[in-house]
């Protein structure tokens, strides 16, 4: 291909492939959270961080990081003691972090003008220095996102229910922002601080439509990103046109196909139910002997829709309140 002939064509691609693959990875967790608009809210505090590179003379990807951990560490931490709501939180991010970018670029003499590349993408101005950090931090963020898959969905689908289960909420729930953070920094050279949050979400949307199970639709959503992105971007190279744009609206086009793919694949059939079926769909395992099921229990777990169910004595357990279910 003609595109594979020039180096920043190339490192467009990597960057594409890296960003196709963790900005799903991690959106699966932000969707399960409800937290869908919290790619914007991380995108705007990057802002701020893109415009202090500019007033400092500093690269702008570094530090874009850091200063968007840091908010995700704030919001985070806010919403844990309860001093704001989510909804109060993120509206902080948005403005406050878009208000200081604007405002030190202009301090800086650059101009809001600057910040174009940042808040809408510019694949074709990928440097090396700027690929090996992109590299660094995709490898950081799916090795947490893949490797602690079964603690960080028992954390997004029942907070409580994980807290009994021994697992370190708090913790669990500020790594799932600050990889957000990372994710939504590392993805503005490729589809900009402005639309990055569709990446994030609408890959798992579409994902959840035709697949069943937590692991599955991960995988699945991880696999449409890096469609889109690498899609995006090749058309982008064919038709002159912004990269950003063409892999957020790719996105959109794949998840509108995908609610008659899914009616066709997921058509209800319904059961009938006795009332032997009745009683024992609601049937309690007793004490469970003060063994809590969860990962690294012993037992095998097995997805069931949004949650898992584990293997005891024959039976599968589900979690229900402060007991299990057995069926």
């Amino acid at each position: 291909m003609e595109l594979l002939t020039f180096p920043f064509m190339q490192r467009a691609l990597i960057a594409a492939l890296l960003t196709g693959l963790m900005a799903p990875a991690i959106g699966t967790y932000i969707v399960q959270r409800r937290l869908a608009l919290l790619g914007d809210g991380l995108g705007h505090v990057a802002i701020a961080g893109v415009g202090l590179s500019l007033l400092m003379g500093w690269a702008p990807l570094p530090v874009a990081v850091v200063v968007a951990v840091l908010g995700a560490l704030f919001i985070e931490l806010l919403r844990q003691r309860g001093r704001a709501t989510g909804d109060v939180a993120l509206a902080i991010l948005f403005y406050g972090g878009l208000a200081a970018g604007v405002l030190m670029a202009g301090a800086a003499g650059k101009g809001a003008g600057n910040l174009n590349s940042y808040l809408f993408g510019s694949l074709t101005t990928v440097t090396s220095g700027d690929l090996w950090l992109v590299l660094g931090l995709a490898v950081v963020v799916l090795v947490a996102a893949l490797g602690l898959a079964p603690q960080l969905f028992a954390v997004c689908a029942d907070e409580d229910f994980a807290k009994v289960q021994g697992l370190a909420v708090r913790w669990y729930s500020v790594l799932i922002v600050v990889l957000a953070a990372v994710t939504v920094t590392t993805a503005m050279r490729t589809v900009g601080l402005l639309l990055v949050s569709a990446l994030l979400v609408v890959p798992v949307a579409t994902a959840q439509n035709v697949f069943r199970g937590f692991f599955t639709g991960l995988a699945g959503a991880m696999a449409l990103g890096v469609v889109v992105s690498l899609g995006g971007v090749v058309v982008s190279f064919h038709a002159d046109l912004p990269p950003g744009a063409l892999i957020v609206l790719g996105a959109i086009a794949l998840y509108a196909v995908s609610w008659p793919v899914s009616r066709l694949l997921h058509r209800d059939h319904p059961v009938a139910i006795d009332d032997t079926v009745a009683e024992r769909a609601h049937e309690t395992t007793g004490e469970h002997a003060d063994h809590a099921h969860g990962p690294g229990c012993g037992h095998r777990p097995v997805e069931h829709g949004d949650h898992l169910d584990y293997v005891h004595d024959g039976h599968r357990h589900a979690a229900h309140a402060d007991h299990y279910d057995e069926h």
